[in-house]
């Protein structure tokens, strides 16, 4: 089984994006899922892509969730990928 490896796309100033990443590390403990913060203020593309989203939760390109943690639907995914 490959490891979950999901994408929180964030802002050090974004105090949603701040509450998204505490509520999702019990639930990618739970998983055995990795999750990397990405600044979108870091990359012109992702800004582009994702400013007014921010938070949002990926897995690849798919995105799971955006501005809170939607648990019921992620922990739904993470059951159904693994």
């Amino acid at each position: 089984m490959a490891p979950i490896e999901l994408t929180l796309m964030s802002r050090g100033y974004c105090h949603l994006c701040h509450d998204m990443e505490a509520a999702l590390k019990p639930l990618a403990a739970e998983f055995g899922a990795s999750v990397t913060v990405l600044d979108v203020d870091a990359d012109p593309s992702l800004e582009a892509r994702f400013d007014e989203l921010v938070p949002v939760l990926l897995h690849g390109e798919i995105e799971l969730c955006h501005y809170f943690l939607d648990e019921a639907k992620t922990r739904e995914y993470l059951a159904g990928i693994r």
